[in-house]
């Protein structure tokens, strides 16, 4: 077994007296690279049930992905925010973030190498039924969890949220064990449409259990309010698309873990 370093930070009942759900910061290693999670789980569940990675988009690991982590553990998930570029490494700004993105971007290898090391953790948590596993990314998460997918891991399924399609292997698609979601703007100019149908090629080829919604009138990032609501900088949030883009994930996980 993969030996996985755990430093517990602190965890908190986060509610009412009648809400239990519980949260812990960790510390946990790919090969000598600390990184940080963010577990998240409702107590008052007994035993083990579905555990859901959540990538974060560019910027790295930080509120915004442990707020949708805190959102799946309401719905039942235990639930993990990773940490893909390592501890302390949060961009200050789009510059910096568009230089750790691109690491990984350009070396697949570490990519998956990185995110399986968080799925390696969830899988061993006491609150996780190893069998009912998934991941959603926002934006670069979004890339993060499609290569996931494609390396063949155990995954039940995976959802990606305005994220980039391309990858040097489109060969992988064929080790996909689950089911696949996409959530797209439908005027991105970041994942232009060239982008969209060679993934579209590429699912089909492999025969994956694949599906694509685009959202007319939603670009880049169109589930984060800190985008803003200009949709002529490519990015922009799009409070529809964010409100149908959760349900649709939401139906996707009831399917897959009934």
């Amino acid at each position: 077994m993969k030996k996985i370093l755990f430093l517990f930070l602190f965890g908190v009942c986060c509610s009412s007296a009648h809400a239990a759900i519980q949260e812990e910061f960790i510390t946990y290693q790919q090969k000598d690279q600390a990184l940080e999670g963010y577990v998240v789980y409702d107590d008052a569940i007994k035993g083990p049930r579905p555990g859901i990675l959540v990538v974060h988009d560019w910027k790295g690991f930080g509120e915004y992905s442990r707020r949708r982590a805190r959102m799946l553990a309401e719905l039942g998930y235990t639930a993990m925010a990773v940490d893909i570029y390592g501890k302390g490494i949060r961009p200050k700004d789009n510059q910096e973030a568009a230089v750790q993105a691109g690491i990984y971007k350009n070396d697949r290898g570490l990519m998956r190498a990185r995110i399986q090391s968080a799925y390696d953790v969830l899988s061993h948590n006491p609150q996780v039924d190893a069998q009912k596993l998934g991941a959603i990314g926002y934006c670069f998460g979004g890339t993060v969890v499609l290569e996931l997918a494609r390396s063949g891991t155990n995954l039940a399924g995976v959802v990606s949220f305005h994220g980039g399609l391309a990858t040097p292997t489109s060969e992988d698609a064929k080790n996909i064990k689950g089911k696949v979601l996409v959530l797209h703007g439908g005027d991105d100019p970041f994942v232009p449409p060239d982008e969209v149908a060679a993934f579209k090629k590429e699912m089909q080829e492999a025969q994956a259990d694949w599906q694509l919604i685009a959202y007319p009138g939603a670009v880049h990032s169109f589930t984060n309010p800190e985008a803003g609501d200009d949709n002529s900088k490519g990015a922009a949030y799009n409070p529809e698309a964010d409100r149908l883009s959760w349900e649709k994930m939401k139906e996707f996980f009831a399917g897959i873990f009934k």
